[in-house]
């Protein structure tokens, strides 16, 4: 559905509701198209550090396991030499 800006600030509600439910709204002027009312996506979690490349549970407990050095240092014990 192609409406007008002048004709989109009238209906402005009806067409928020059309675009929720899956209608293409797009607003023109001058019978030009110029933007199209979509439905919002919320943007994904933010994720910090060393996790932001990984795919993996920031709360799974067995992260710590992967290296012994993080190990080490976690439960305060010495560094074993490499």
């Amino acid at each position: 559905m192609i409406v007008n800006v002048s004709e989109a600030k009238t209906n402005l509600s009806k067409l928020i509701n059309l675009a929720f439910q899956g209608e293409e709204v797009i607003i023109a002027k001058n019978n030009l198209p110029l933007v199209e009312l979509v439905v919002h996506k919320p943007k994904s979690k933010i994720v910090f550090g060393l996790l932001a490349t990984k795919d993996i549970d920031p709360l799974d407990n067995d992260i710590m396991d992967e290296t012994e050095e993080v190990n080490n240092l976690f439960y305060n014990h010495e560094i074993s030499p490499k």
